[in-house]
Order: C-alpha cells, then structure tokens, then sequence
C-alpha cells in the first residue's frame, strides 16, 4: 500500500512537472525566447538569453499571476511582448527585467475576438498580431510602431498561419479560407496589404504553407491534393515552376510530422537544406532530420525536457534545442544534422527508419528513433509527385488583388 502511494506521488509529480514545460517561441535573430513558465503557485513570463557563451533564464513576473492562455514573444533587444486577454480586450505590453523587480511598458489594446500574436518578424523590433473574422481578418502591428496598436491590413477571407517570405518583414505568407477552400496568399504589408495568390496545387485542395526559407526558398506545405480528405507533407521552391512534390519518407504511420527549423545559409540550395521536424506518437515527441534530396527521415532521440517543437538551424547545420528539466532550468542542446553518407546504426543498436516505422519500438507504431550525439549548453528521394500547381512565384505578384 505505502509503495503504491509513493509511486502514484512520483508519478504525479512528473506529469505536473509535464505541464510546466511550456513550449518557447525564439526571436527572430535566435538571441533571445520567451515562454510561460509555472513555479507551481503561478503562471509567468521567462525570458532566455541564447546569444551568450551559455543560456540563462531571467523571470519577469508581473504584479498579478498570468493566465495559462497569455502569448508572449521575445524582440531582438531583450524585451519581452505579452500579450492578455480580458472579456473581449487584448492588451499588449513590453517586459524587460529591472534588477530583481519586471518592468512593464504598456502598449495598448485592441477590442476585438479571436486575435493570436505572428511568428516573430524579420528584423526582430516589430510584432504583429491577427485578428480572425468570419468575413475578414485583420493584420495588427502591436509593437515597433509609433502610436501603439496599429491597423495594418484588412483580408478578406478567414486566415490563420502566418509565414513570412523575406528578411525585411514586408511579405507576409497567409492561410486564407474563402469560398469554402484554403489557399496561401501573400500579403504585401507595405502597400496596404494588397493580395497575391501564392499557393494552388489543384482548385480542389486545400493547400497551407507550414515553413519558408529566405535563402535557399524551400518551402514546407500541407496539402490534401494528393489524397481528398487527407493531408499530406510536401515541398516546393519559391519562385519554382516545378511540381510541389510529397515524399512518401515524410508519412509515418499513426504519427503527426511537423516542421519547425529550416536550415539557413543554404542559397540556391533548397535540396541540400535540412528541415528540423516534430513526430508526435502515442508514447510522446521525438525529432526528425530531413533534406528533400533525401529518401528518409533521420529520426532521433529529443534531449529530455525539450520544449517540443522549439529550436533552430545555425549555418553550419547544428540544431539548438532549448530544454528544460528538473536539474537544467535552462539549457540548450546542440544536434549535428545527419550525413547521408553515414552508415545507419546496427539493427541490434537503437536504429533509424526513413519510409516508415518498424516493430516494436517504444515511440509507438514501432518507429525505431536513433540516439543522437548531442552537445548540451547548461547553466543553473524517391519523391511521389503530386498534382502541378500553379507556378510559386516571389511575391508581391503581378495580378494583385485589392485587400478589402
């Protein structure tokens, strides 16, 4: 009875543990990330340093406890964007750590419903936010401007997602839902948000635009024009008139795969750029490499506490993952991308699968998942050709269409 209770308490202390691990979001220029962190009273914004010899965590509580639901989003300069919600108004301030006390700089508010902060923007000063309608969605500028909250952009059209196309923060990839379908349009923010078709594989599909790459133009995307009724993960080119193709390495049975990190520096070179991806299975997440030249996914062993889904490429091609645990508040792990010239690891050894997964594995499905040698930083293909779209091209296009 009492080693039942001992090991029910344990257990339950690791799944509150579980819940603490937020997933980060890292800004821009890799510096600095932001989450929401739980002591086990209350919920607060922490901010990690990235950009130093070893990453350390600084918290920014305010004067009352967050809500479990509250963004926040790291800017190049220290700062910290959060964003609340209070009946209908969204609030936005920055946060910056003051000695041991948080100061707050209020922003603003915007009165609206749905309304969910950007991935951070080029260039790192500037956040923007967007608003959901059932007709149409605004697009915010809620921080970097001159007179707090500004209207940016109104598209007409439900959107969601948000990619941004170059390094200067102008071209804003969208998933728009109009007319019943979705498709990907490009947002030009310096023209008052005028519209251009960006993605259409086939008029039928729904086509989105997960990840998007300034330097080589790699674009990652989730379509159902392969299969009605079944999303698939695929790659393009920007600017490419070649076909969006769907490697079948990228479906594995009974798991979600996502991609998270591009690696960058990779100019005219999209086939040789490795993708960071998330698999989620019944047993939790672990992580995948992936180039489109390849004909399978290297999938490996994620770092324990990885805030799933977060991280970033370095140029040379090492991965950081930001982690944390109960002995590592705030670490980040270094992955070396796979070679393809490496010779797979032993059945007998914990090996790696690329088209699909095998028996007997304990990540569900029997996909087996290769330990990675990794660096840790601690302080306290035979490609299936799908449907050809229509051209990928640069935007701003020709052929705008008018927003609003």
């Amino acid at each position: 009875m009492t080693a039942l209770a001992i090991e029910s308490a344990a257990e339950n202390e690791q799944k509150a543990f579980s819940m603490r691990r937020t997933a980060c979001t890292i800004a821009a220029d890799g510096s600095y990330a932001a989450r929401l962190a739980y002591d086990g009273r209350s919920w607060f914004p922490e901010r990690w340093t990235l950009d130093g010899p070893e990453p350390y965590a600084v918290p920014l509580p305010a004067h009352q406890p967050e809500e479990p639901g509250t963004e926040v989003l790291p800017l190049a300069d220290g700062r910290v964007l959060i964003h609340r919600v209070t009946t209908g108004r969204h609030t936005f301030s920055l946060l910056y750590p003051t000695g041991p006390e948080t100061g707050e700089l209020p922003l603003g508010s915007v009165q609206c419903g749905e309304l969910s902060l950007l991935p951070p923007a080029p260039g790192g000063l500037r956040a923007y936010a967007l608003a959901a309608g059932e007709r149409s969605t605004a697009i915010w500028l809620v921080a970097g401007g001159t007179f707090g909250p500004e209207h940016v952009a109104e598209i007409p059209g439900r959107c969601s997602g948000g990619v941004w196309l170059d390094r200067t923060g102008r071209i804003l990839a969208l998933d728009r839902q109009l007319d019943g379908r979705t498709k990907t349009v490009a947002v030009d923010l310096e023209r008052g948000g005028e519209v251009s078709p960006l993605l259409q594989i086939t008029e039928e599909s729904n086509d989105r635009l997960l990840l998007a790459d300034a330097d080589s133009g790699l674009l990652l995307i989730r379509s159902d024009a392969p299969s009605a009724g079944h999303d698939r993960l695929g790659w393009g080119v920007l600017g490419s008139t070649l076909p969006v193709r769907f490697p079948e390495c990228l479906r594995l049975t009974d798991c979600a795969v996502t991609p998270f990190a591009i690696q960058p520096g990779q100019a005219l070179m999209p086939e040789s750029s490795a993708v960071a991806l998330r698999i989620d299975g019944a047993a939790g997440s672990w992580l995948g490499v992936w180039r489109p030249a390849a004909k399978r996914v290297h999938q490996l062993q994620a770092p324990d506490g990885w805030l799933a889904g977060a991280g970033l490429w370095t140029r040379d091609g090492v991965l950081r993952l930001p982690y944390a645990t109960r002995a590592v508040p705030c670490g980040v792990a270094m992955v070396p991308a796979p070679t393809e010239s490496a010779r797979p690891a032993a059945p007998a050894a914990d090996g790696e699968t690329g088209s699909g997964p095998a028996a007997g594995s304990p990540h569900g499905s029997g996909a087996r998942v290769r330990k990675p040698r990794w660096e840790r930083v601690e302080t306290n293909p035979a490609a299936a050709s799908g449907p050809r779209p229509v051209p990928l091209q640069q935007a701003p296009l020709n052929g705008r269409e008018a927003a609003g």
